[in-house]
């Protein structure tokens, strides 16, 4: 029976995926869920000796969940394909897991990495999150009434937990394409939780509330009193782009909401029309 199996989903991640096998060569069993990779992905991971899947993509949740219905350890340590585990970190598990833990899960230190430095402030570090535990206590779940495309999965667990000494090294946005793609793409899929949760107002004040003045305060409160400065050129760029991802969101979500309403205006009116 394997004690550690490694779970990972993918897409496209020939640029990562080595790096983050590699940190985890000691475990017993790899898992790559991948959904349709157009690079080499499926061959990179199957040179590590991964069992490889090849699904149609459903949503974040869902598909972490059934990389974790593949695993058979009995610890389960999910992870991204751009995240690897420090020196340390390996080194802690190794000892760890074999020693009858006294915890069901396990938090990580979550170090991130932009533009090749780590930030350290700004609420960016220890970003703890919850990756490593018994394969029965937890799974992951999808955002409120948005099971088919969340755009946070979240990850609900049962029994005691505690948390790492040492870090995973998360390498987010190696260049400013690749995080402001990424921002247009979450603010959107966050737009379109919004619009489900109908959390959208049409209130003139609010939109000029979460479009303009919520993206500035929260540039003021994590560059200036939560230290982000102290991160440099990249801390700032870091945290000015982030507001842009939260003007963008709720931008998206009342645009989004107006077309709803039109598009709900012109069936009633086609519907009156045709009676």
């Amino acid at each position: 029976m394997p004690l550690l199996s490694v779970a990972i989903i993918t897409c496209d991640e020939e640029r990562n995926l080595a790096r983050t096998l590699a940190s985890v060569s000691f475990a017993d069993e790899l898992i790559v869920v991948d959904s349709g990779s157009s690079d080499r992905t499926v061959e990179i991971a199957e040179s590590f000796g991964a069992k490889v899947w090849v699904r149609k993509w459903p949503g974040f949740a869902a598909q972490k969940n059934f990389a974790l219905e593949q695993c058979t350890g009995d610890w389960v340590l999910s992870l991204d394909a751009d995240e690897e585990l420090s020196p340390k970190l390996q080194q802690q598990l190794q000892i760890l897991l074999p020693s009858s833990p006294p915890a069901d899960a396990y938090f990580l230190k979550r170090r991130n990495m932009f533009l090749g430095r780590w930030i350290r402030y700004g609420g960016y570090y220890p970003d703890p999150k919850l990756r490593l535990f018994r394969r029965s206590a937890a799974r992951y779940t999808a955002a409120p009434r948005f099971e088919d495309r969340p755009v946070h999965e979240t990850m609900a667990f049962d029994g005691e937990s505690a948390t790492l000494d040492f870090d995973l090294i998360h390498h987010a946005y190696p260049t400013l394409e690749d995080y402001l793609e990424h921002m247009d793409r979450y603010s959107t899929l966050g737009a379109q939780l919004l619009v489900a949760q109908q959390r959208v107002s049409r209130n003139v004040a609010a939109f000029y509330w979460n479009v303009m003045l919520v993206p500035f305060l929260t540039f003021v409160w994590n560059f200036g009193f939560r230290l982000g400065f102290l991160d440099g050129r990249e801390g700032l760029l870091l945290h000015l782009y982030h507001t842009n991802y939260v003007s963008w969101k709720y931008a998206k979500a009342w645009r989004a909401s107006r077309g709803a309403k039109a598009g709900s205006d012109e069936a009633m009116e086609r519907s009156r029309r045709d009676c």
